[in-house]
């Protein structure tokens, strides 16, 4: 039988989660349900059923975040980084042409990073089940077995036995309420879960056969990669000429092959805030809390704090989430309105929708703690042994004060160390970068002064990674 070539879907805002999930830093990178994250506890569970080491793709924006959430968890087969988002179709196919470059054609078992899965047993003896369906040239989808009436997700209506698993008899879009609650009565329809399992080659023939269009724009896409220190980058402008399409629109509601196998596993997407609390434990209440809380008289609500004390009194069927800069109220059952906050925030092109306050950088993270109208501060830490680009700004000076660690300053012609409790001044329109050249973190506070602090205001000279000065 063909091994199994763990896919990881690590795209997406998670747009439904914000201010816990933001465009910069979604929420397939936030440990919502533990110390991992969403992506740390995919690659384990794709561990568990492969030696495979898994190809992830995942946005160009994210590509350092991801590298480094992998690293501490696992290796990969590939980090393929999609310059624009093209939905699940193409991502997919540049996944299948990669697996199939080694000169092999293996089974795929593509997940997405950012799904919860409670019965690991379970999942596994599916993902075994699909694989004897792809071995016999299936493509394969897993339809999640339904525990309530859900509006929120597409349905798959099963058809006669097959080995396995079952042919499909109709792809069904969101239903409304009454059809959701007839599809859970029937028994024989289950929720989409956009997971997949099939023969690299099948799905390549499916496709071209199905939407040459697409085939034709990801092969000439992958055909010009370059690798970049961890990444293999496609050819950009082939991508964008691609089609955007999913997976389900694309082959699987046209292909005669297409197979589905039932998961009863505890199975979310967490897609939403209503999600998060179904997962999350609860107590007696009927509250799901993380952070510091107090709830007085309070019931089926959602406290979620980063770091401020929420106290909850009186209230029922509430979400609460408290973030460094934002805080959101909200019904429990309007959860799905989230995304109209973003998409405000969008229209106003507020900060707030792109990231959090505290921002990850590959060198480090830096917090802006407070800002006026011609100042700002920045609490910065620099990982050991890494360094900023070498940068200068034309419309701010900054004020460096070293608070803890060493650090390796480069300020126009000079090149010195900064120790804890000294600082440095670099003026507007000078050359300079920092440097971390200890084994300890490097900490320190920056204040900038001057008419306009933007971030764009950086131009690059020379950067370990790769960095254009708009990145």
């Amino acid at each position: 039988m063909s091994s199994i070539q763990p896919v990881i879907m690590a795209g997406g805002s998670g747009s439904r989660l914000w201010p816990l999930s933001r465009a910069e830093y979604p929420k397939q990178f936030l440990p919502l349900l533990g110390e991992d994250t969403l992506l740390q506890t995919t690659l384990k569970r794709a561990a568990r059923v492969s030696k495979q080491a898994p190809i992830v793709l995942c946005n160009e924006v994210h590509r350092f975040v991801a590298a480094e959430q992998i690293q501490k968890v696992s290796t990969h087969n590939g980090l393929i980084l999609e310059p624009v988002g093209r939905n699940t179709a193409p991502a997919i196919a540049l996944a299948a042409l990669h697996a199939l470059s080694s000169n092999a054609d293996p089974i795929l078992l593509v997940l997405a990073a950012d799904h919860h899965i409670e019965n690991s047993e379970a999942f596994e003896q599916a993902v075994k089940r699909a694989q004897g369906l792809a071995q016999q040239d299936k493509l394969v989808t897993f339809g999640i077995v339904p525990t309530h009436p859900e509006t929120g997700y597409g349905y798959i209506q099963r058809g006669s036995a097959m080995g396995d698993g079952f042919a499909i008899n109709t792809f069904v879009e969101k239903p409304e309420l009454s059809v959701a609650q007839d599809y859970l009565a029937s028994g024989d329809y289950w929720w989409n879960s956009g997971m997949f399992c099939f023969k690299a080659s099948v799905y390549l023939a499916e496709l071209k056969r199905l939407q040459p269009e697409i085939y034709a724009q990801c092969e000439a896409a992958l055909a010009n990669t370059a690798k970049d220190l961890d990444f293999l980058r496609i050819d950009q402008a082939a991508f964008e000429a691609c089609p955007s399409e999913s997976i389900d629109y694309a082959v699987m509601e046209h292909t005669p092959n297409a197979a589905v196998v039932p998961l009863d596993a505890g199975w979310s997407d967490i897609g939403g805030f209503s999600s998060l609390w179904e997962v999350l434990p609860k107590n007696e209440a009927g509250n799901a809390k993380a952070g510091p809380t107090i709830e007085i008289d309070t019931q089926n609500s959602l406290l979620y704090s980063e770091s401020r004390l929420i106290a909850a009194v009186g209230v029922s069927d509430l979400l609460v989430v408290d973030t460094a800069d934002a805080l959101l109220v909200a019904a429990k059952d309007n959860a799905q309105a989230v995304k109209q906050v973003v998409a405000a925030l969008n229209d106003n092109h507020r900060f707030a929708a792109l990231n959090h306050r505290k921002v990850a950088r590959p060198w480090g993270t830096y917090d802006a703690v407070d800002e006026g109208e011609h100042f700002k501060v920045k609490r910065i830490t620099v990982k050991p042994h890494a360094k900023l680009s070498l940068q200068m700004h034309h419309h701010r000076a900054e004020h460096w004060v070293v608070v803890s660690g060493v650090a390796r300053v480069t300020n126009g012609d000079e090149v010195y160390l900064v120790n804890k409790n000294e600082s440095t001044f670099i003026p507007v329109g000078q050359k300079h970068s920092l440097e971390n050249p200890s084994d300890e973190p490097l900490e320190l506070i920056e204040v900038q002064s001057g008419d306009y602090l933007g971030e764009d205001d950086i131009v690059r000279f020379d950067d370990w990674y790769g960095r254009s000065s708009s990145d």
